[in-house]
């Protein structure tokens, strides 16, 4: 019983990173003011740790604006 336990919480953990790492990767691709390659960075770091680069991004994003 604790082994489904553990299970079903790294998968819920699995997917709950699969689909904010695609939404960021959506947000920066929509992006016109990045370059191709600061595009890329942003992908590659939206998919290793897309929780604390998603604030990095918006800081970035919104001193852009500025």
């Amino acid at each position: 019983m604790t082994e489904l336990i553990i299970y079903s919480i790294l998968l819920l953990a699995a997917l709950g990173h699969a689909v904010f790492a695609s939404k960021m990767y959506k947000q920066v691709n929509t992006d016109k003011g990045l370059t191709f390659k600061q595009k890329n960075d942003w992908k590659l770091k939206a998919l290793v740790f897309p929780g604390f680069f998603w604030f990095a991004y918006q800081k970035e994003k919104k001193q852009r604006n500025l």
